[in-house]
């Protein structure tokens, strides 16, 4: 291949049609997503749910709210954090452009526009649009319903532990260390001598003392990685019966300091809130499970008496694993004087955790949770979040989850739930062919050079 020069004057044509724009492997995907969107009319529905937001006659240049959302679509196609990030990068490409319905000669919205139109919409209408992703799903016969699995991760909240303070006095960190070493007679203390105070205290950073100056909903918590961040615990309610295909069915957002037994009915009620909204649309009514929401899976950090009985009371038929408590009494057996209902609950979750559906469903929350987790926050892009405010944050996950179950209609629709899955597709596609091709041509050479030897067979050469 020889070797080409990059022209340092290039003489721009006067015309250019918008069709002869070259494409990238992502267009295609963008331009059926948009077929989709279309299909259920989704500009009108949110025109009409965010009109009473936007001024009837004059005011500032609007972001659409079609446009508003397809932007924060792309935050979890592209893998963006930032709403800077995705203003930067719809600006760049032709196919976000398209895909937002941006033309050739107009300019993106900044990054403020975005987030002035995200604190413009409330959250009630983000719902909306969310459950509005729900009976796309059902419609296309991607959704159940019936069994819910529930799980938590840890997102790093847009804060630094650096600046916390302490609720009472408003002390920053290191001035609350320096008032201890005084009152311990260290008059003008040393970075050592305050390393040396600090490694004696127990709580160091207790939530019911300190918090940050700006983001009170950030909460002290350790990550995944076992380091300590102030943090938000964001909760997913997933579609994880044998019907179900791994929907997010509700997404909630808690303090990471709140115990999952204590957010269990929360999320469980949303995702029921949710569901009814889909059952009561009569396009998709009866694509949706009968029993729907009747039964829950979670893991053994879930599992509590109070948490078994609440769901018993409920009706909800639960799949939590128990852990390990024989430690807790010398005979190893729980004591259960005066708990008839909470010894019911608890030995009905056993069974049925026992059982062969049981065991199914438990692999089951292993492969689909996990999965929503991993393509939301991790390859999506929230796993720290850039904005303040839990109200805020909460706007970005609907429309981030929204935008994961949409994916599963597009891999359904073009068997790719991304645009980066288009990536290569044609390589891989030919891939086949060219190992025949190798195969070939190598037999071939071998049977070439098999044939050219001009020994006779009984020679010894040709012998050795």
């Amino acid at each position: 291949m020889a070797m080409g020069k990059r022209k340092k004057h290039r003489q721009q044509p006067l015309f250019l049609a918008a069709a002869d724009l070259p494409k990238t492997p992502a267009h295609p995907f963008y331009a059926k997503l948009n077929e989709v969107l279309a299909g259920w009319k989704f500009d009108e529905l949110v025109e009409g749910l965010c009109r009473p937001f936007y001024a009837g006659v004059v005011g500032r240049p609007s972001l659409a709210p079609g446009v508003y959302f397809r932007l924060l679509l792309v935050g979890y196609f592209e893998g963006i954090d930032s709403e800077r990030g995705i203003a930067w990068r719809c600006g760049d490409s032709l196919s976000l452009r398209a895909f937002a319905g941006y033309g050739i000669d107009q300019a993106v919205a900044d990054h403020s526009t975005i987030s002035r139109t995200r604190r413009l919409i409330d959250l009630e209408t983000h719902r909306q649009v969310f459950t509005w992703v729900l009976k796309v799903l059902a419609d296309y016969g991607l959704l159940s319903g019936r069994t819910l699995g529930v799980d938590a991760t840890t997102l790093e909240a847009n804060a630094a532990m650096r600046s916390i303070v302490r609720k009472d006095t408003k002390e920053t960190y290191p001035e609350f260390l320096a008032k201890l070493a005084r009152e311990s007679g260290i008059e003008t203390p040393t970075r050592e001598d305050l390393a040396k105070i600090d490694k004696k205290r127990k709580n160091k950073a207790s939530n019911d003392d300190w918090e940050h100056p700006h983001d009170p909903d950030a909460k002290v918590a350790k990550m995944k990685d076992g380091t300590t961040h102030l943090a938000h615990k964001a909760e997913h309610a997933v579609d994880l019966g044998e019907g179900g295909h791994g929907a997010v069915l509700a997404v909630a957002l808690h303090g990471a300091d709140e115990g999952d037994t204590s957010t269990l009915l929360p999320t469980i009620n949303q995702a029921s809130e949710n569901l009814r909204a889909v059952v009561d649309d009569e396009r998709v009514a009866d694509k949706i499970h009968d029993d729907w929401a009747s039964e829950v899976v979670t893991d053994k950090g879930y599992h509590s008496n109070a948490a078994m009985e609440d769901l018993a009371e409920a009706e909800v038929r639960s799949y939590v694993p128990e852990p390990d408590r024989s430690h807790l009494s010398e005979s190893g057996r729980r004591d259960w004087d005066g708990k008839p209902q909470a010894k019911a609950a608890v030995y009905a979750n056993r069974r049925r955790v026992r059982g062969n559906r049981g065991k199914r469903l438990m692999k089951r929350r292993g492969e689909f949770i996990e999965r929503s987790f991993a393509h939301c926050y991790e390859t999506g892009g929230m796993r720290r979040v850039h904005l303040r405010g839990r109200e805020n944050i909460t706007k970005r996950l609907l429309v981030h989850a929204g935008g994961f179950n949409l994916g599963l209609v597009m891999r359904k629709l073009i068997g790719k739930g991304t645009p980066r899955g288009l990536q290569g597709l044609f390589l891989r596609l030919l891939r086949p062919l060219w190992d025949v091709w190798v195969v070939l041509t190598t037999v071939l050479r071998s049977s070439a050079a098999f044939g050219r030897s001009d020994r006779p067979w009984g020679h010894p050469a040709a012998a050795a």
